[in-house]
């Protein structure tokens, strides 16, 4: 099953038949008053595992100009190239591939049911892949899971497991519980800013 979730096929599969529970709609509360505060629309920011892009979308709302999304699945970054057509090519760009296999460098990645989406085995990799692609000073920012899940994904986890896995790598700035998440979501996520230093 692992072996699968890096694939894929895995992932159109799952939006072809609209089995994506993880999907809200709209961009994560969190997340969003995290993007509300941010005054510098030039910065560079990379999204991956966009999935549906609503962050992104609300990035590129808000006057962001160098936004890059990165999604495995072909069928998923063809709809976000449709769907953000006005930006796609100028203030966006959409990568379809492995985020293991991504290049260039960042002031800052959103982290939104990315993480979760990955085998727990390959979170060293996942550290050290974000810390390769951000700036120095630039910045880890996003929500992770504070619960466990039967099987996955998503994959669970908490503070206890994520400060061993990122403070050898980045300055651990802020791990702590979401005061504001979505109802559901109330009282299991962690909001996370990582910096590189």
């Amino acid at each position: 099953m692992n072996d699968e979730l890096t694939k894929h096929e895995y992932w159109d599969e799952l939006y072809n038949t609209k089995q994506t529970a993880w999907d809200i709609g709209y961009p994560s509360t969190p997340l969003k008053e995290y993007i509300d505060q941010l005054t510098d629309k030039s910065i560079s920011i990379l999204i991956p595992g966009c999935g549906h892009g609503y962050e992104a979308e609300y990035l590129l709302q808000q006057g962001f100009t160098k936004v890059t999304v990165a999604d495995l699945s072909p069928v998923l970054t063809a709809r976000l190239a449709d769907k953000l057509s006005d930006y796609n090519g100028q203030q966006l760009t959409i990568i379809t591939g492995d985020f293991f296999a991504l290049t260039g460098q960042y002031d800052l990645i959103l982290e939104q049911t990315f993480f979760c989406a990955l085998p727990p085995e390959l979170r060293p990799n996942y550290v050290q892949q974000m810390h390769k692609l951000l700036k120095p000073g630039g910045k880890l920012a996003g929500v992770l899971f504070d619960r466990s899940f039967e099987g996955g994904p998503p994959f669970g986890g908490s503070r206890a497991a994520y400060e061993p896995l990122f403070s050898p790598t980045f300055n651990l700035r802020v791990l702590a519980p979401c005061y504001n998440s979505i109802k559901p979501r109330s009282g299991v996520e962690l909001f996370i800013i990582a910096q590189k230093d």
